[in-house]
């Protein structure tokens, strides 16, 4: 092997030459100190670090960028398994896309993020969102009228379910996208308050409204045996906070944590929801009768 060759090789090396002043003019002073010594760093590892640190950047803010898809990519994405990523597809990709074929072209339509801010689409997406729900209610009640089951029963299971569902979905993703609970916890809060201050609070504004001009009565509504439902549901609630609560002083974090302890926890909070409509739902069949306040 050459010397040139091995001379290209070996790693270059740090430089280091020293500098004396003498002498200055133009009514300069020379101070104390008048020699130094500069080294020339070599600075390949830190161009390397940078280059690193630019790539896990990108990496962290790409994904917090608008989507910039054209309504022709977004209708590729939805016809295609997988987003048309089929060398990755699976067996039950293949069965989803079958079966939720029509949803993704519906959904296709919504404007892509990138017109205007981002704001067409999440209006027409809201605007897409309350009716979906809407026809997922209805379904619900027509279908528990079908089996025979009482409407308060059908309420708090079909109807619920079919209109908590995308919210048990976007807990699920923000759970896993986010370095913290905050998001998952706190669209579960948003979505009740959403429901009960803004999906009660709207409605009943309106009947009152209306009831009022056409027939100039008060408009009222009895509650039969919703005081039951309700402190029961309270005190689910309640249970489920102090769950968080010791979750945080034991496992540092209200989600996740040790596997065996994490089961646990789900178990305690599924068995809390079935707890509540079990009880509601033997209530409402006068199984168990807890009166609470006048109907």
């Amino acid at each position: 092997m050459s010397d040139a060759l091995l001379f290209k090789l070996k790693a270059e090396r740090d430089e280091s030459f020293a500098i004396e002043l003498f002498e200055s003019d133009g009514g300069a002073t020379l101070g104390k100190l008048t020699k130094c010594i500069i080294t020339i760093v070599n600075d390949e590892e830190y161009n390397g670090l940078v280059s690193r640190i630019v790539n896990l950047t990108k990496d962290n803010l790409d994904p917090l960028q608008l989507e910039k898809s054209t309504y022709v990519q977004q209708f590729y994405v939805a016809m295609n398994v997988n987003g048309g990523d089929l060398e990755s597809a699976t067996f039950f990709d293949y069965i989803m896309h079958f079966c939720t074929f029509f949803w993704k072209i519906l959904f296709a339509f919504i404007p892509p993020a990138q017109y205007l801010g981002g704001w067409p689409a999440f209006l027409v997406s809201l605007g897409v969102i309350g009716f979906l729900t809407a026809i997922i209610g209805d379904l619900a009640s027509i279908f528990g009228c079908l089996i025979g089951l009482k409407d308060p029963v059908t309420a708090i299971t079909l109807v619920a379910l079919g209109t908590s569902m995308p919210d048990t979905f976007a807990s699920k993703q923000a759970a896993l996208g986010e370095k913290t609970a905050d998001s998952s916890v706190g669209n579960v809060n948003g979505s009740n308050s959403v429901n009960v201050f803004l999906g009660l609070g709207l409605p009943w504004l309106i009947a009152c409204i209306y009831w009022q001009i056409k027939t100039g009565e008060d408009f009222a509504v009895p509650a039969g045996n919703l005081g039951f439902s309700v402190i029961l549901f309270t005190s689910c609630a309640v249970i489920a906070i102090l769950l968080l609560i010791i979750r945080r002083f034991t496992v540092g974090a209200e989600l996740g944590g040790p596997v065996v302890f994490k089961y646990i926890c789900a178990a305690i909070l599924v068995s809390l929801w079935v707890f509540y409509v079990l009880m509601s739902s033997l209530q409402s069949y006068s199984i168990i009768n807890v009166k609470i306040g006048s109907s």
